[in-house]
Formats: structure tokens, C-alpha cells, sequence
């Protein structure tokens, strides 16, 4: 299984190497149209190689994706820590009323009970 997941990810970055000798070219990034930059004066302009503006693109909508997801569970992870919360209540209580069963008996007896 190891072999099967490093082949995968050996073949992913021939793939990105390819993408990125492929995509060499000089582009300029925008982050306001020209037409709205020159009133205002500014205009953050970015030269990079395509590749990159390609790999930047896709991680930052990862990161989007994974964030997304992390506030759309976050009922199924306020569910699972109030239920680990009350087994953790009702094993108190098991132990507390197993104490209370074994109260002026033989200590040998109460452990005994206790183990099975």
C-alpha cells in the first residue's frame, strides 16, 4: 500500500512539474480593473509566471474548501463532544453506584464484584 501511495504521488508532481515547465510565461495579475484603478489611483499590479498564478489559485480554493468544511461540521463536532461528555457523566455514575453497593463489605468481595 506504501509503494501505491508514493507511485500516486510521484506521478501528481511529474504532472505539476509538466504543468509548470508548460505555463512559463510572464502574466500580469490585476486586482482592479483598469478602468476603476485609474480614478483611484492605485492599481496593485503583480507579474508571476502562469504556473504559479495557477498553483496559487487552486491552493487558496482549497484552503476555502477545507474551511467550508470545518464550519459546516461544526454541529457534528458540538454533537460528539456533548455526547463524550455525558458517557463520561454515566461512568462517573456506574462507579459512584458500584462504591455504594459494595459499602461495609470485605474488600476482597467488592473487588472481586468489581472485575466482572
Amino acid at each position: 500500500m506504501k509503494y501505491i501511495r508514493y507511485t500516486f504521488w510521484a506521478i501528481v508532481a511529474i504532472c505539476l512539474i509538466i504543468v509548470g515547465m508548460a505555463n512559463r510565461g510572464i502574466v500580469t495579475l490585476r486586482a482592479m480593473p483598469e478602468a476603476l484603478a485609474n480614478p483611484l489611483g492605485v492599481s496593485p499590479d503583480i507579474n508571476m509566471p502562469l504556473f504559479m498564478a495557477i498553483f496559487i489559485g487552486v491552493g487558496i480554493g482549497l484552503l476555502i474548501g477545507f474551511l467550508w468544511e470545518w464550519v459546516r461540521e461544526h454541529q457534528v463536532r458540538a454533537e460528539a463532544r456533548r455526547k463524550s461528555r455525558e458517557v463520561e457523566a454515566l461512568r462517573r455514575e456506574v462507579d459512584r453506584l458500584k462504591e455504594q453497593r459494595h459499602e461495609g463489605k470485605d474488600e476482597i468481595v467488592a473487588l472481586v464484584d468489581k472485575t466482572g
